[in-house]
């Protein structure tokens, strides 16, 4: 993986979980399933967590969901599943908080949103409440500010002020100032309430790719808490991932970031673990993290009319994606390898080479043979009906050859 200079943090910790610092930088993701449906949401959150999610993050919204959260945090327990889970408060948080210890001491985290509870107002006492419950039960609070939410008499009294200015600023410039401020503000109060520096993460949320970017630069210069990144509605499909990707691609190179959720709308009925694996791609793609083995596919020209190459790429990608979580187990390092699936002559050998393993297809009209690459030398040459099923085995005798078993924990 790439050495990347990571921005200076204060280590945080989530159900056990290191944040921030030199910790990995962790996928979360969100449930949409109503939290009160206990089998459903236990279901959801053990799919996102197969996929890959280190964090999820469940509505507690009324007092159904309250009183559900124990019931949820046993029965993933029962099943062998131990990811954190993360409240997520607005506007009555205070109140449920107080009223289900249950829920308040089965969370790992609280999420709080400065706009939607008492700050700024006459008194904190909501906010005070909610951070104090936290400190009670030694629980972290993530302070996640939102344009779409941003404290309203927080807003009005710098955009009052920016217009009594010699030169007043645009009125963007002073909403991300005001997100900037309301995320430090609240967590100042939050220490000031007993919550340690090492209990806080603030994340200051907008949808606009550019607008993300300068909002974090600046709550990046300005404080050491760790931060928790990602587009506050992303969209569906393929300007969901690329706006998404765009966004935390820039972040995290610059070493800013420490937690990431991709927030997709999915299709009606579509899988909620897509976000998972856009957020896993982002990190991987940019060789901070690397979670299981890449397929590099040519795109396909007038030299790969035939689908074969196409399909034969879908397959091993999905081979690896299924036999990943048994690897994961079994081996070390064995999310690290590259393979390739190329569909003709002219890139497919020089880019086999490239790969762990990897395999160039005959291309239209080319010789129908197809060389097979091992960390860039020609290992043996396939023909016939049998391609892909001989291809797997030779990817599964180099995966049981080449990665390092973990005896202590598959030989029991």
């Amino acid at each position: 993986m790439a050495e990347m200079r990571r921005r200076k943090t204060v280590t945080a910790t989530i159900g056990g979980v290191r944040v921030g610092s030199d910790a990995p930088i962790m996928v979360q993701s969100m449930t949409n399933t109503d939290t009160a449906d206990i089998p459903g949401t236990i279901k959801q959150v053990a799919a996102l967590s197969k996929a890959g999610s280190e964090v999820v993050r469940v509505t507690v919204n009324n007092d159904d969901a309250a009183k559900a959260v124990p019931y949820i945090v046993e029965g993933l327990d029962k099943l062998g599943i131990h990811v954190p889970i993360v409240g997520d408060f607005h506007y009555n948080g205070h109140q449920l908080l107080i009223k289900y210890p249950g829920c308040a001491e089965g969370l790992a985290k609280y999420r709080i949103n400065p706009g939607n509870v008492s700050i700024g107002r006459k008194n904190d006492d909501n906010f005070r409440t909610m951070v104090e419950v936290a400190v009670k039960h030694q629980k972290p609070v993530r302070i996640g500010v939102n344009w779409g939410s941003l404290d309203q008499s927080l807003l009005t009294r710098m955009m009052d002020e920016n217009s009594r200015l010699p030169e007043p600023k645009d009125a963007r410039e002073v909403t991300m100032e005001a997100m900037v401020v309301s995320a430090l503000k609240s967590a100042k109060l939050a220490e000031q309430y007993g919550l340690r520096p090492d209990q806080i993460i603030l994340s200051a949320k907008v949808s606009g790719v550019q607008d993300l970017i300068d909002v974090y630069r600046s709550l990046a210069g300005r404080c050491e808490y760790p931060l928790h990144l990602g587009l506050t509605e992303a969209g569906m499909g393929a300007k969901g991932i690329v706006a998404s990707s765009a966004a935390l691609g820039v972040l995290l190179q610059e070493g800013i970031g420490d937690t990431i959720r991709v927030s997709l709308t999915p299709a009606p009925g579509g899988d909620r673990t897509e976000e998972v694996r856009v957020a896993q791609q982002i990190l991987q793609s940019l060789g901070i993290r690397s979670f299981t083995p890449q397929v590099t596919a040519c795109p396909g020209c007038g030299r790969t009319t035939s689908t074969f190459f196409q399909e034969m790429a879908q397959q091993i990608q999905d081979y690896l994606r299924e036999q990943m979580p048994t690897w994961k187990e079994r081996y070390t390092g064995v999310e690290e390898m590259k393979v390739a699936v190329m569909g003709c002559v002219v890139n497919g050998p020089g880019e086999s080479k490239h790969a762990s393993l990897g395999i160039s297809l005959p291309g239209t009209f080319e010789e129908p043979k197809a060389p097979v690459y091992v960390d860039g030398r020609l290992f043996t040459t396939l023909k016939g009906d049998k391609i892909v099923a001989e291809f797997i085995k030779i990817l599964d005798d180099y995966v049981d050859s080449h990665y390092a078993a973990r005896e202590a924990v598959w030989a029991r």
